[in-house]
């Protein structure tokens, strides 16, 4: 029998989705309520604070969550917070699909979109030979690199819901999305610099800073505070980024998948992995798009509602984490979120010295 202030036991299934022991779980939308409603509340002060002092939206729901720790304990909140944390995580992941279209690869032009290509897989590979180097799950290497090499948080968010919460806890998952904004934020101040004193021109520094920045914002933010070239070029280059979330997540599900069968011909027996369903509502908002561009408010409108989404997901997913384990995490629990930025960054640099 679990205490009031306990936090109930908890798994996740094949696609990340928390679930609560059989006595234990909900019914119905009342339930949802009061975890749902602290975490919005909790969003609306970090977009408070964002707005007011400048720093990044979801750095400031995450920091924000793990201030409000604490509440993650009282199992009258864990449905709520379940709830933002993987199904409206989901529904913000669909929504970005409405602000991609296929023709930004052509925009991009073949032998740049081969060497962006070429940096993410390199940087996905740095990152999990970092993590079975310093004796960590190659998971959580996926994890850190996937991120780094799509498009920050979301792509973390997304993968963490393919892996599941049983195989990779919510400590090390808040530390990578710690790590990435940290990385993020020094690419921020010191890319656009590099560019200049390397001179670069518009369409190389657009190049570098849209693929090397993990954040969507900041990589956009920095190709504009080179040049308005670069700004348009870092914008392309940066949403083809965002546009491989879904074949990349597909390609994960196929290695997981075959990873899984290997640990059960060794004896070891686990569940299945499969493409999730709003990886393929992503694919059909992406190909509507394409075919019939949506007009620009219903573009618009997309863009807040899965920031909006996605700001409430981390916030609750920070509430939720167990922040004793965080805390015994060390300095090498960052490396692979490092080694992959460094990754990105030489690559892209080498890249845009060739375009």
């Amino acid at each position: 029998m679990n205490r009031q202030g306990s936090s109930p036991p908890s798994g996740a299934d094949l696609y990340g989705e928390l679930w609560i022991a059989d006595g234990d779980r909900p019914g119905g939308i009342r339930p949802l309520l009061p975890g749902l409603a602290l975490a919005v509340i909790a969003s609306l002060a970090a977009a408070w604070l964002s707005e007011h002092y400048g720093a990044p939206l979801i750095l400031m729901g995450l920091l924000i969550g793990l201030g409000l720790n604490f509440a993650g304990n009282d199992r009258r909140l864990t449905p709520g917070l379940a709830f933002a944390s993987q199904t409206l995580l989901r529904i913000g992941i669909v929504l970005i699909g409405a602000q991609v279209t296929i023709g930004q690869f052509g925009a991009l032009g073949l032998p740049a979109f081969l060497m962006l290509l070429g940096i993410m897989f390199a940087v996905i590979v740095i990152a999990i030979a970092a993590a079975k180097l310093l004796k960590q799950d190659a998971l959580f290497g996926l994890l850190a690199g996937g991120a780094t090499a799509i498009c920050g948080a979301s792509a973390a968010l997304a993968l963490w819901s393919l892996i599941g919460e049983k195989r990779l806890d919510r400590a090390r998952f808040t530390l990578v999305l710690v790590g990435i904004f940290v990385m993020s934020a020094i690419a921020l101040v010191f890319y656009p610099p590099i560019a200049g004193i390397l001179g670069l021109s518009d369409r190389q520094a657009g190049f570098l800073i849209g693929a090397s920045i993990h954040d969507v914002a900041q990589a956009i933010g920095g190709g504009f505070s080179y040049s308005q070239e670069a700004g348009e070029f870092a914008t392309i280059v940066k949403l083809t980024r965002v546009a491989m979330l879904a074949p990349l997540i597909g390609l994960f599900a196929i290695w997981l998948r075959a990873r899984e069968k290997g640990d059960v011909g060794q004896g070891r027996t686990g569940p299945r992995f499969g493409l999730p369903w709003f990886i393929f509502g992503f694919l059909v908002l992406v190909a509507v798009n394409s075919a019939w561009p949506f007009p620009l408010l219903i573009g618009e409108t997309s863009k807040v509602a899965s920031s909006s989404l996605l700001l409430v997901s981390v916030t609750a997913t920070a509430m939720h984490s167990n922040m004793g384990a965080l805390l015994t995490q060390g300095w090498r629990s960052f490396v692979p979120v490092i080694a992959a930025t460094a990754t990105a960054f030489l690559l892209a640099l080498w890249a845009a010295m060739a375009l």
